[in-house]
């Protein structure tokens, strides 16, 4: 029955299909639906750039047009994967190349690109149309204008939290003036100056531009001319916004916000000036996104600027907002989805902000389509978790990070443990988590039978032995991404539950227990297993083989161990596992 369809008609019916998970589906239900689930599969997400060789993804899948890629582990946004680790896009564009001509898209996370690679992908593909660099390293200004003189259809250009190498702030002048595509350009990352000449007249020939993410050098008075020029912005990166207080800019800036009708989502606001926040006000009505994350706006005006935001949906602030615009934020946005309120002061010794487990409570109480939470404080209680889960049991992502390690209860100094398994009995949907404060083995315990659908597990300075992790490994059974430091995890759980790592995307552990001999004997245990030994001490086998790894990171992967791994990092050779087979 499977196969008495015309193949046309199944293409139509899998275009309709998005989620890989059902795509893969899809291709295991017979060999026909095989075939053509693989020539009309035209997008391709791979999660980790090691677990699959560029050219078995080509010969898989010869029709793609999209390509999204993910490179270096998640804990290298915390500094803890060690420069040059690898995650490095050259090979797959090398390849890609000659395969896909007609690729459209290619999005990043956590990759190395080069100039060179950014010059390929602006020769070989004749209608290239989206590039997002996520997080990405290793690329110039240079590179950028190659893709601006090279790449005629381009829509969108994403920068979003790369570094690069501001070399010349003249790249944008490299779009030809015949240029008009663009819908969507994040600059937000670069350091300096662009030509603001050059950004005003792209911004004024390109009519569809939609989503426009400017840089902190971008001042305050130009901003009325580049919204005049772009009224029907969607999305808008404010730029620096501060300037001597002049009541003309005040004008023309309060003018040009009231112009932008279709606004819905607001950021930037590096080095507010916070006279000049009410020129926003006329469209704060309409918005449903709003990213303070490196706004200094303290509580009062604070408070004055969301009370105004009735459809926010999604909040990223500092914890400048406090206990008291969390209040405000709970009786005035009632659509909140997403709230991340990040430290400004992560390494102060004393709080100079009065932000407390009570902000967090507040907003469970008044916002009750809230689904993701991201929190940085210094205290929280078993008492409040426990309001938060019973208040939000549709909480998808729940990210609690207390910046003293180790913190209890303050009000009990009990571990955290009853606090954390209540989220997770009450949260049935719950995807990510993320654990911090005094916690024992019993609170893994609480998720390994609990949290039946959490798929991306973050711990940190948690647990009491190895139970911990084997309460993990033996009970999250959806478990895909897991990541732990410094905890007392050592062999015992990783070797008793290697199975389970096949069926995961990842594991990384940095600080624990785990032996160089643990790690020997799960490579060869676990053959289509990457284990990683990532120590810049020098060779683990000149130590015992007892001594704990410094890293490691273990990942599934059908290409074998990679060949551009440097010299800090160790995998399990032929030779160790010849070895290991005759002992």
């Amino acid at each position: 029955m499977a196969c008495s369809f015309p193949e046309e008609v199944l293409e139509h019916v899998f275009s309709f299909v998005h989620c890989d998970k059902d795509r893969n589906a899809v291709s295991l239900v017979c060999k026909s639906w095989y075939d053509i689930e693989r020539w009309c599969r035209r997008r391709i997400f791979v999660g980790n750039c090691y677990a699959v060789s560029p050219t078995m993804v080509i010969r898989r899948f010869p029709e793609v047009r999209s390509m999204e890629l993910k490179g270096k582990p998640h804990f290298a946004d915390y500094n803890l994967v060690p420069e040059g680790w690898g995650g490095y896009l050259y090979p797959w564009i090398e390849a890609m190349a000659s395969a896909y001509p007609w690729l459209e898209e290619i999005k990043l996370k956590r990759m190395v690109v080069t100039d060179e690679a950014l010059e390929l992908i602006s020769r070989s593909f004749r209608n290239f149309k989206v590039l997002v660099l996520s997080s990405c390293e290793g690329f110039t200004t240079d590179g950028l204008a190659i893709i601006a003189a090279n790449c005629r259809n381009l829509r969108e250009l994403d920068l979003q939290e790369s570094e690069v190498d501001d070399l010349s702030g003249h790249w944008l002048s490299h779009f030809p003036d015949t240029f008009t595509s663009l819908v969507s350009l994040n600059i937000a990352c670069l350091c300096s100056e662009v030509s603001f000449s050059a950004l005003e007249r792209l911004v004024s020939r390109c009519p569809n531009l939609r989503t426009l993410r400017l840089n902190r050098a971008v001042p305050l008075e130009r901003l009325p001319n580049l919204l005049h020029r772009a009224s029907q912005l969607v999305e808008l990166g404010t730029g620096a916004y501060s300037a001597e207080i002049r009541t003309d800019v005040f004008s023309n800036l309060a003018g040009a916000f009231s112009g932008c009708t279709q606004l819905n989502g607001l950021s930037g606001f590096w080095d507010v000036v916070p006279a000049y926040l009410p020129a926003i006000y006329s469209i704060c009505s309409g918005l449903t996104s709003l990213n303070l994350s490196y706004a200094t706006i303290q509580s009062p005006d604070l408070i004055k600027l969301v009370s105004q935001c009735h459809n926010l949906q999604r909040l990223w602030v500092l914890d400048y907002i406090e206990d008291s615009g969390l209040d405000a934020l709970a009786v005035s946005c009632k659509d909140l989805q997403e709230l991340r309120v990040f430290p400004s002061d992560p390494y102060g010794v004393e709080p100079n902000v009065s932000l407390t487990e009570h902000g967090l409570v507040s907003v469970s109480e008044g916002c009750p389509k809230l689904q993701s939470v991201l929190y940085f404080c210094r205290q929280m209680s078993n008492a409040a978790l426990a309001t938060i889960a019973r208040n939000r049991p549709n909480l998808t992502r729940f990210r609690l990070c207390i910046i003293e390690p180790r913190a209890p209860d303050y009000l009990t100094l009990e571990p955290l443990d009853v606090g954390f398994g209540a989220i997770v009995e009450h949260c049935k949907e719950l995807r990510r988590l993320s654990l911090s404060g005094l916690l024992t083995d019993s609170v893994f315990e609480y998720i390994g039978t609990r949290a039946k659908k959490l798929e991306m597990l973050s711990v940190a300075f948690a647990g009491d032995s190895d139970l911990g992790l084997h309460h993990v490994l033996s009970g999250c059974e959806s478990l895909r991404k897991l990541e732990i430091r410094d905890c007392p995890f050592g062999d015992k759980a990783l070797l008793a539950n290697a199975a389970k790592l096949e069926t995961m995307r990842s594991l990384w552990m940095s600080s624990c227990l785990v032996s160089f001999g643990a790690c020997k004997l799960l490579s060869q245990k676990m053959p289509r297993l990457n284990v990683e030994v990532i120590d810049e001490r020098g060779p683990p086998d000149l130590r015992p083989e007892s001594c704990p790894v410094e890293k490691l990171y273990i990942y599934r992967t059908v290409a074998g161990p990679r060949l551009d791994m440097p010299g800090f990092v160790w995998t399990m050779d032929e030779e160790d596992a010849a070895a290991l087979r005759l002992s």
